[in-house]
């Protein structure tokens, strides 16, 4: 049997991103999604999410280019100081983490502030993953899942997209599709990891390669070579507004056509659709 989840990144973000979520999930194309704690309309997602409870809701860490739970003074190598937010540039962020710049206590007790401010407003969080996949290094995975474990969550996005998915994703640019491919190295340590800490994950992601890209076409493509298992579509629906444009994203147009391409899902009824809750641990 193959089972899917079909989650939207981001939630919180903008208005007009927590809007296409809750129509989506409302059509029967969405079943879960990750909101951002501190992202600008995550007063408004969480509402949504608290009169939605078929939506299944994750925490979204953010450790990247975004607002911090905790104060800055409390996260010296995560936050620049003088903006109180955290530093903007993924690789910068790399690079500091793979010196061992970053201590695990504070990527820990981020983690656990930021999961913990969604619990306090009432939100049954079904899992975690992270802005840009950070928690793909085992740097970031280990203080991550202490902190999700001891908030009671036992499940995390497999953020690695299988062989067998990359061949369906057309469009994708050649870097970003040799970037994928080696990745992928990471997921065996990843998976002995998640399995040490008692969590449950998916066989895999799917859509990651094609983010930004994400079409009709491409789901169909995906879902015509779904295989048995469990799997996670990674999506990043929204409406193109002017909330959006104020917003540090690479992703703009790329948003309302994902609104249009989650269509295809609902050609494909002998798929099974799931939410992280219903996982099991490895």
């Amino acid at each position: 049997m193959s089972c899917l989840i079909v989650n939207a990144d981001d939630f919180g973000l903008t208005s007009g991103v927590n809007r296409a979520i809750a129509e989506l999930h409302l059509a029967g194309s969405l079943t879960s999604t990750t909101l951002m704690a501190r992202a600008g309309a995550a007063d408004q997602a969480i509402e949504i999410a608290r009169s939605t409870p078929s939506l299944g809701v994750g925490c979204h860490i953010v450790l990247v280019d975004g607002e911090p739970a905790l104060p800055s003074r409390a996260l010296p190598t995560l936050a620049d100081g003088r903006t109180g937010r955290f530093h903007p540039a993924l690789g910068s962020f790399l690079s500091r983490l793979l010196a061992g710049r970053i201590p695990a206590a504070e990527i820990e007790s981020e983690t656990a502030a930021q999961i913990r401010l969604l619990q306090s407003r009432g939100l049954r969080l079904t899992h975690i993953d992270t802005h840009k996949h950070t928690h793909m290094f085992p740097a970031v995975l280990r203080p991550v899942l202490r902190a999700a474990r001891a908030a009671g969550i036992s499940a995390i996005r497999n953020p690695f997209e299988p062989t067998w998915s990359l061949r369906a994703t057309p469009d994708a640019p050649l870097l970003r599709r040799t970037q994928t491919h080696l990745l992928r190295l990471l997921e065996p340590t990843f998976r002995r990891i998640v399995a040490e800490e008692g969590f449950s994950t998916t066989d895999g992601a799917i859509g990651v390669l094609a983010t930004g890209t994400l079409h009709s076409a491409t789901v169909a493509s995906l879902l015509r070579s779904l295989p048995a298992g469990t799997w996670e579509l990674v999506t990043h629906p929204g409406y193109n507004d002017a909330d959006l444009d104020r917003v540090h994203t690479r992703l703009r147009a790329s948003r309302e056509t994902e609104i249009q391409a989650l269509s295809a899902v609902e050609q494909f009824p002998a798929i099974q659709r799931i939410s992280f809750a219903n996982l099991q641990p490895l």
